[in-house]
């Protein structure tokens, strides 16, 4: 190797050198181009290395994203990247290893595949686009549709409950929930810094526009016009304010045991909002379920951060580790009853 081309290897990773050459196939406005480039300009403030970073997917367009990352990578199947990411993470836990899903193949086909890599604490970035729809396979309904979404498979209108995300992974005791928008290309820097920096699974949801088959799904929350009144940003340790000059606020309501929206003035002070404690559990459930009432603003930021020390991975390679040299394969195999078959 030259002088040149070592100078080379040392200079700083730019965005660029994250991307690949590859054709990107996404409809024109997608919203899956913004979390990519957001993606390739985010790594490089990070500090990580191409070799050492793999992105997992599973099926449907979201999934598409390894090729576009100049890293490691896998296109894998239907609902299972969790599993091949966990297996991946135990092979090379040196690894920084991304999952890349969407809400029918993280929440439907791999739901189980979902939950149990979020209970276990494996050290895995999870991204989750949520457009509330089946894209890939030409606009069918998730489980994120809301009721009365039209579709190819529910013509009349969709009858069942929409799956919330964010409180199915704080249900399933995920340590790190937070959310972000495709759109906000200041903010979902910080969740995806916040998501790497954190030891144990971590979990985003995206809020992303599928412009064929959904289009502006997420208008009331995303909408500059409108944004202020329906996105509450979060910050540990401040109160919860939102508004165009943060006049309203979060309140806790002992009588309801829930959270509220209020209007500064009139005998409500700032020393009655509620303050964002990103390690309460118990908050995080209720700021969770914010904006599935009019008028509620829809939270943005890290809901939940609880390290719970030992990941998954540390776990199982230590057992590993403490079981080396004491029994080989064939002193197992033997342990118990055996037979012979003659």
């Amino acid at each position: 190797m030259n002088d040149m081309s070592a100078a080379k290897m040392n200079e700083p990773l730019k965005p660029a050198d994250f991307a690949t050459d590859q054709e990107v196939r996404w409809c024109p406005g997608c919203g899956d181009y913004a979390i990519l480039k957001c993606m390739q300009r985010t790594l490089p403030d990070l500090g990580v290395t191409r070799e050492n970073t793999v992105f997992v997917s599973g099926i449907g367009c979201s999934s598409r994203f390894p090729y576009y990352m100049n890293t490691y990578g896998f296109h894998t199947i239907h609902g299972r990247a969790p599993a091949i990411a966990t297996g991946l993470k135990l092979a090379n836990n040196d690894l920084d290893v991304w999952v890349v899903t969407g809400d029918g193949d993280g929440l439907s086909i791999g739901g189980n595949h979902l939950m149990h890599a979020l209970r276990r604490n494996v050290d895995l970035k999870i991204l989750l686009f949520n457009n509330k729809i089946y894209g890939l396979t030409k606009g069918q309904y998730s489980p994120t549709s809301d009721i009365g979404t039209r579709s190819p498979s529910t013509p009349d209108g969709s009858i069942d409950p929409s799956l919330d995300p964010i409180s199915f992974a704080l249900g399933a005791n995920a340590p790190f929930v937070a959310r972000t928008v495709d759109t906000a290309q200041k903010h979902m820097p910080i969740v995806f810094t916040r998501a790497h920096q954190f030891k144990g699974t971590a979990f985003v949801e995206i809020l992303q526009n599928c412009i064929v088959y959904n289009d502006d799904v997420w208008a009331k929350v995303t909408d500059k016009a409108s944004a202020a009144d329906n996105q509450l940003h979060l910050e540990h340790g401040k109160p919860m304010l939102f508004g165009k000059d943060n006049e309203k606020g979060i309140r806790f309501n002992p009588a309801t045991f829930s959270l509220e929206v209020v209007t500064l003035g009139n005998g409500v002070d700032l020393e009655h909002i509620q303050v964002h404690d990103e390690t309460s559990l118990p908050l995080a459930q209720m700021v969770a379920r914010l904006g599935h009432k009019d008028g509620e603003p829809v939270a943005m930021g890290v809901l939940y951060a609880a390290p719970r020390g030992e990941t998954y991975t540390e776990a199982v390679l230590g057992r590993v580790a403490s079981a080396k040299g004491r029994r080989s394969l064939q002193d197992i195999m033997k342990a118990g009853e055996t037979w012979v078959v003659e």
